[in-house]
């Protein structure tokens, strides 16, 4: 699925409204907007024309910028995606031990703590 949010952000960059950003790769305004909402996909030529608009990867557009190989609950292996900004983020509570310690051992203890400690 196309990252909306990323669209939209590199539309602004731009400085291109949904119309103008419409006319450039062939569809209408609406169905800017439906990108942007993520309500729906643009078709494959649509995508390659945001590339070029916006001189971005495809992988930028889908929020795909990294891989990371891991193991299911079964123990077979797959890939799960993760964003330039997951990655930061994770890297931001690595800083800190104890918080990343709690995150590690119990992150589901550790999400109602941070809830708890935002209300």
């Amino acid at each position: 699925m196309l990252n909306g949010r990323r669209l939209r952000e590199a539309r602004k960059r731009r400085g291109l409204t949904q119309t103008e950003l419409g006319d450039l790769i062939g569809v209408g305004k609406s169905a800017i907007c439906c990108y942007e909402k993520e309500i729906r996909n643009p078709t494959l030529e649509a995508l390659l024309e945001m590339v070029h608009v916006f001189g971005v990867s495809t992988d930028y557009l889908l929020g795909l910028d990294y891989l990371i190989k891991t193991t299911d609950k079964d123990n077979k292996e797959c890939y799960v995606e993760m964003t330039k900004e997951e990655i930061i983020f994770i890297e931001e509570i690595k800083k800190n031990q104890m918080v990343y310690d709690i995150l590690i051992e119990n992150p589901k203890r550790g999400a109602e703590l941070i809830k708890k400690w935002l209300n």
